[in-house]
């Protein structure tokens, strides 16, 4: 499981991925909302809606941090699933407000987080024990993937180099840990390892950029070759 440290670095890349984020929101309409994503069965209103729930149930597990309470990101995933079309059918002012306001209280919760905290124990939604510092990636990668899923004009190599370096080592620390993940070793175009899975396999070679993008099950492999065509990945998150 990738963590970062909580540095004023790991801090400012976060911010910077939200305001990459409200910088391309600007120019959203109110028709646009209801418009599919590019993830299925979700419009941006979904993913917008998503996103401005994330921060406070993420801020949950850090107060489960801070004060020893067991405090969990969400009750169930159906009320996780409630809380998401509850918000995905508002006007894209009210929608651009939430994501703001709720992305800068989570940057203040992180920023003002006591030290000690950051070496307590919780448990995310998806039941990993881990400290408060892969909070930090989590945050990351949904704000990164999710801008990408809006289909506003952001695309995968869009992606700051600093922030995709993060986000890829979490996924394909995953899929380290996953059941049912096929031989294969992941190079990028100049040969370089970026992941090894079982014995090794076949090599897929691209891009970071469309590594991320097929390793995020958000690409059927565009971009990346294969000496034994392409291993089929088991379902991501």
């Amino acid at each position: 499981m990738k963590e970062i440290a909580p540095t004023r670095e790991s801090f400012q890349e976060i911010a910077a991925a939200a305001d990459r984020l409200l910088a391309g929101l600007t120019g959203l309409r109110d028709q646009d909302v209801p418009e599919p994503s590019r993830l299925p069965g979700w419009t941006r209103g979904h993913v917008l809606s998503h996103l401005a729930r994330q921060a406070p149930a993420l801020e949950r597990l850090l107060e489960w941090a801070r004060t020893g309470v067991e405090t969990p990101q969400y009750a169930n995933r159906g009320v996780r699933d409630t809380e998401i079309e509850a918000g995905a059918g508002r006007p894209a002012a009210v929608q651009l407000t939430d994501v703001r306001e709720s992305a800068e209280h989570f940057q203040h919760t992180i920023e003002t987080l006591p030290a000690a905290a950051w070496q307590a124990t919780v448990r995310p939604f998806t039941g990993e024990l881990c400290t408060p510092q892969r909070i930090l990636v989590i945050r990351l990668r949904e704000l990164e993937l999710h801008h990408v899923d809006l289909d506003i004009g952001y695309g995968w190599d869009d992606i700051p180099a600093s922030a995709r370096q993060i986000i890829l080592a979490d996924v394909l620390g995953y899929y380290a840990e996953a059941d049912g993940v096929p031989d294969f070793t992941l190079r990028d175009t100049g040969g370089d390892v970026l992941g090894r899975f079982g014995t090794g396999g076949p090599d897929v070679t691209g891009t970071p950029a469309d590594a991320l993008a097929w390793l995020a099950g958000r690409s059927g492999g565009t971009g990346l070759t294969s000496t034994a065509g392409l291993p089929v990945l088991p379902p991501w998150l």
